[in-house]
């Protein structure tokens, strides 16, 4: 019998262990990779995020159709702003998660978002507290962008 056992053990080892190293070697390195904003077009929608490029994982979006001053916050992440208002009741489905969304909407000329065109810098509010998000001269522009297709050219 342990001529047998030993063997099948040993080969059930091999293979548990083989599978989970081919889970782990996705080559996508997700604590590598940089977070930071992008901008994005589908159809008429802009959407600015704060995540990991080409991914899901997103902290962070708004979006907007050209000539509207007020842009949709979707995330677990949301701009530190008392003029930050919920907009429906959760029937939409979240981009970020796939579920339903807690839709909030607040103007592009919201001093929290004047903060981030102008300085590069979004007060923001989680569960895990306030901070900061950050953006480079490059994203800057960027965002600059996003505010100018909203509809407010002077953020």
């Amino acid at each position: 019998m342990f001529k047998i056992a030993i063997p099948a053990v040993a080969a059930l080892g091999l293979i548990a262990f083989a599978a989970q190293s081919r889970a782990t070697d996705s080559g996508f390195d997700a604590a590598a990779a940089p977070m930071g904003w992008h901008l994005s077009h589908e159809g008429s929608l802009a959407k600015l995020a704060y995540g990991v490029g080409n991914s899901d994982q997103l902290a962070l979006m708004m979006t907007c159709e050209p000539g509207q001053t007020q842009a949709t916050v979707y995330g677990d992440v949301q701009p530190a702003s008392p003029r930050l208002i919920k907009a429906s009741m959760s029937t939409a489905i979240d981009p970020l998660s796939g579920g339903l969304a807690d839709e909030r909407r607040i103007s592009v000329r919201d001093p929290a978002l004047q903060q981030l065109a102008r300085r590069g810098r979004l007060a923001v509010d989680a569960e895990a507290g306030a901070f900061e998000l950050t953006a480079t001269a490059a994203e800057q522009r960027m965002i600059g962008d996003f505010f100018a297709y909203c509809g407010s050219d002077r953020v």
